[in-house]
């Protein structure tokens, strides 16, 4: 989880300003505000996925377990035969459907990477902002983006990232990550980070 900078920035707010305000304080506590609700946001997301993904090991450990059994069980009759194959049956099925949700919780963790990069964004641009002697400096800016963009480990959000500085909209460079994405091929799916 990526932890938010506190501001070293003066005690001067819009709601008591007083000589020393200024809006790039406000940008900058703005910014923070915007990281804290996404780490407050994530932390909640991770407890959950963390529960949901210990309950379905669980269950998959439980279903093997039934299934072990029931092959171990005699069976003398057609009718015991035809329960233990519909059990075995539904015993593979509810483990295949477990492994789908286990797959599921592999994008959330994709969705908390690419917020986690967010929240590192806000807090270096926060930074650089709310420093003076860096805030006019144009290599200061392009180290910044240097930075943000090699923390991405997906190629789609290298791609979407080099659009917008190269002048795309959001909705431009939002169209090429979607196009890129679709374009994936199956096995692609999920990558490992």
């Amino acid at each position: 989880m990526v932890q938010s900078k506190t501001s070293t920035l003066g005690p001067s707010t819009a709601h008591a300003p007083d000589l020393d305000w200024t809006q790039v304080r406000e940008t900058v506590r703005m910014m923070e505000l915007a990281a804290a609700q996404i780490n407050l946001a994530m932390r909640d997301g991770d407890d959950s996925i963390g529960a949901l993904s210990n309950s379905f090991t669980s269950m998959i450990g439980n279903v093997n377990t039934i299934s072990v059994a029931l092959k171990k069980m005699g069976s003398d009759s057609d009718v015991d035969k035809i329960a233990q194959q519909t059990i075995e049956d539904n015993c593979d099925q509810v483990t295949e459907q477990m492994h789908s949700a286990i797959v599921a919780f592999q994008f959330y963790d994709r969705l908390s990477q690419q917020l986690a990069h967010v929240v590192h964004s806000l807090d270096s641009m926060g930074e650089l902002i709310g420093d003076n002697n860096r805030l006019y400096n144009p290599f200061e800016w392009k180290g910044l983006q240097e930075t943000i963009r090699a923390r991405y480990s997906m190629q789609e959000e290298q791609e979407m990232f080099d659009a917008l500085l190269n002048g795309a909209s959001i909705d431009e460079a939002l169209s090429i990550c979607e196009e890129k994405i679709a374009n994936r091929d199956a096995s692609d799916d999920i990558e490992l980070f």
